[in-house]
């Protein structure tokens, strides 16, 4: 509570003072001066950072300038946060990036920090952005010129975590009359490695396993995108990217206790290799001359992974129960999907927009799961666990937005989206489900700028969240035989409804609240279910063992899963209170933020829906009940410092900290960072050296209790802290115009991989 107190009193002090700068003519010359800059500032239904105007982006990439930008945060180097908590999907120039998350993250940080314009945060996205649930939008905006010729990045860093990881990448641009291109190249390894303790059980049983997974990883990805103008109105375009990752060799090893007696020890040995390759095909026309336009895409996405792997259990003791077991398993995912689209702008010379546009996409899935297990020395199909799951699914989206400037200073946008979702799911013989319905998804966004130093806006959004491909999935991945993970080929989208309130002052200082409702929540983590399975005992052999009575004995085998499902509802308020200023003549940049949050989760989960009736054995799934209610803060606290007056030498000083935090499989321990950086800038050349999460703090450790008792916890210490020493070397002319980025038509698609 003091550490809350403490920041909380840092921030309002910041603003306190900011508001008592109005002494002398002197101060607020200067305040005009820097009112001019517009650094930070709202713009409608977003907030846009203007990166040209500040002395941060100087020598860096697009990925560490994000994570300097108000309201955007990372603490693990791989993944983006808006306000803390909301993912955040890319765009470039106003269209969705074509790649998947793994590849965009190296993209973007392998783009040079100087060919960025501007940075737009947009915490609830217009009905016009493929988005889900309560994801936010930050749109990266390039710098432009007409000069002809041709410039590029090569970049090359190493990271020394628990091993070490190498990566390398280049980038390549040219502009030439009509034509203009981009093309860009990625290649690296690493290797995880994650230490697990993982403890569940009730007052009369406890269940203990420790162990190590080693993940070593090879991949290399790319893409090219080239325009042609072909006259002033008309533009066609072409994009293409892939991506090829291998993880052979990894390696899961589990030791486990019952009631404190050592019981057995489990191996799991995997092999991964995942195939990515996209196409696009765009169209785009000029309408008149105020901007209005009209554009098209037709877009296939091929995906593919397989893994397969092999766990075996080893006794430990010399009891007749616990026996030498082991399986075989592959899980083969293959996606198909064809997308088309067309959107239609049209502005109006009394400064309205309006915007109309249709969408299709038609994804097909095909997971075929085998499953052997050991019985009589050879390995046995398992009926069981072996299904071929086909899902298909059709999506018709219609999208029409309406924005105008009602007065000086007033402005709205209104907007809805229909979608009409049909799919499909087949178990080959056993199962299979049709599921069809519509969803009428508006939005409304008000912004009021009172004066030049104080902005008033209101957004509402609705939106639902579809399962990713790979949970519908009905495989399972094993930590040990009674203790695994369980996709759920039957859980359905979750409706979302999010409402925000945002005042900024003098385009430094803001405060957001929201409220978000869900309803048919499925969980953000997995469901922990404990029960039994009581079926007749049998010897090495697999024969059923007989009493004397001719009937067979039974036993009884306690499991823990970790599902996916369904379970009720959840309500978060939250409020963000943040600061973006810089100091002592911008020697000094600060961007803070405290998020203070107050969340409810209620349902519960009574049954396993993916459990299939076996002859002879009964199931007992523990009642799993959700009610919970729980008061978080975190906090980001970003300082760069200029180090030099010839602007070539930075200091990087950032903490994080987040407290604990509930969430429906249990409470997440308290967690921080505190990350080092220093950067040196010598003409075309940027050497950065980087410590990530000094003190190895930011790992997940995560407690779940019952009321009956039960309990489940889980600690994943991933050895968070990280060095890392980077060298980018930019060619060629800098002032060189970007390809046009366009838009894919499956790019609501590709985040479900």
């Amino acid at each position: 509570m003091k550490t809350q107190i403490l920041i909380a009193a840092l921030f309002f002090g910041g603003l306190i003072t900011a508001q008592q700068k109005k002494d002398s003519l002197k101060v607020n010359a200067i305040d005009a001066v820097n009112l001019k800059k517009q650094v930070f500032k709202k713009q409608g239904d977003r907030l846009v950072y203007d990166v040209a105007s500040s002395s941060i982006a100087k020598g860096t990439n697009t990925f560490n300038l994000l994570k300097q930008t108000p309201m955007i945060s990372s603490i693990d180097g791989k993944t983006l946060k808006i306000l803390g908590k909301n993912d955040a999907v890319i765009y470039i120039n106003n269209k969705k990036t074509n790649m998947d998350s793994e590849a965009l993250i190296e993209m973007l940080k392998s783009t040079p920090s100087e060919d960025i314009q501007k940075i737009e945060v947009i915490t609830v996205p217009g009905s016009e952005f493929q988005v889900e649930s309560k994801e936010g939008v930050i749109n990266i905006v390039m710098k432009k010129s007409k000069n002809n010729g041709y410039n590029g990045t090569l970049k090359m860093q190493n990271e020394q975590a628990y091993y070490n990881n190498p990566n390398a990448g280049a980038s390549f641009n040219f502009r030439q009359g009509k034509w203009s291109g981009n093309s860009n190249f990625r290649t690296g390894s690493w290797t995880d490695r994650q230490r697990y303790t993982l403890s569940n059980g009730d007052p009369t049983f406890r269940n203990e396993s420790f162990g190590f997974n080693d993940d070593p990883n090879k991949n290399f990805g790319g893409g090219f995108n080239v325009d042609y103008e072909i006259n002033k109105k008309h533009s066609l375009g072409f994009s293409y990217n892939m991506r090829y990752n291998k993880s052979f060799n990894s390696v899961l090893d589990i030791t486990n206790w019952q009631n404190g007696v050592l019981n057995n020890r489990t191996v799991n040995n995997e092999d991964a290799q995942t195939r990515n390759h996209s196409f696009n095909l765009n169209y785009e026309m000029k309408t008149d001359s105020l901007g209005s336009k009209l554009t098209s895409n037709v877009s296939y996405l091929w995906f593919n992974r397989d893994k397969v792997s092999f766990n075996e259990s080893f006794p430990l003791t010399n009891d007749t129960i616990n026996k030498y077991s082991a399986l075989h398993q592959a899980v083969p995912q293959i996606i198909n999907n064809y997308a088309a689209n067309i959107d239609y702008l049209k502005k109006t010379a009394k400064g309205a927009t309006w915007l109309m546009g249709i969408s299709y996409n038609h994804t097909n899935t095909d997971n075929d799961t085998k499953q052997d297990k050991l019985i009589k020395g050879e390995f046995i199909i398992d009926p069981n666990q072996t299904n071929h799951f086909i899902y298909k699914e059709n999506i018709l989206g219609i999208y029409l937005n309406y924005e105008r400037k009602l007065t000086e200073k007033i402005s709205g946008k209104i907007g809805a989206r229909y979608e009409m979702t049909r799919s499909t799911g087949d178990i080959v013989d056993k199962t299979g489900f049709e599921r069809n319905y519509n969803n009428l998804l508006p939005y409304l966004n008000l912004n009021y700028a009172i004066n030049s130093d104080h902005n008033l806006s209101y957004t509402f959004s609705s939106r639902i969240r579809r399962p990713r491909f790979w949970e519908l999935n009905p495989s399972r991945t094993y930590f040990t035989p009674t203790n695994y993970t369980q996709n759920n080929p039957f859980i359905l989208a979750s409706k979302y409804y999010n409402q925000e309130i945002n005042y900024m002052y003098k385009n430094a200082f803001y405060a957001n609240l929201s409220f978000n409702m869900v309803e048919d929540a499925a969980a953000s983590d997995l469901i922990p279910l404990q029960g039994t399975v009581t079926a007749p005992k049998k010897d090495s052999e697999g024969k059923i063992i007989k009493d004397i009575k001719g009937n067979p004995i039974m036993e009884t085998t306690r499991f823990l899963r970790y599902i996916r499902t369904n379970y009720g509802k959840n309500r978060e308020i939250a409020l963000t209170l943040g600061m973006n200023k810089s100091w002592f003549k911008d020697i000094w940049t600060t961007n803070y933020s405290v998020n203070l949050g107050y969340v409810t989760y209620k349902g519960g989960v009574f049954e396993d829906p993916t459990s299939m009736p076996v002859p002879g054995e009964t199931e007992v799934v523990d009642p799993y009940i959700i009610d919970v209610k729980n008061y978080n803060m975190s906090a980001t606290l970003n300082n760069i410092i200029r180090l030099s007056s010839k602007k070539d030498w930075f200091l990087g000083v950032n903490y994080f900290f987040a407290s604990q935090t509930a969430m429906e499989g249990g409470m997440i321990g308290a967690r921080q960072s505190f990350d080092l950086s220093l950067k040196k800038i010598a003409g075309d050349w940027t050497i950065v050296a980087e410590v990530s999460d000094l003190f190895n703090q930011s790992f997940y450790s995560i407690k779940g209790v019952q009321p009956n008792g039960k309990y489940n916890n889980i600690t994943n210490f991933n050895y968070p802290r990280l060095m890392s020493i980077g060298v980018t070397y930019n060619f060629g002319n800098q002032k060189l115009k970007k390809a046009r980025e366009m838009k894919s038509a499956n790019d609501a698609v590709k985040s479900r991989t």
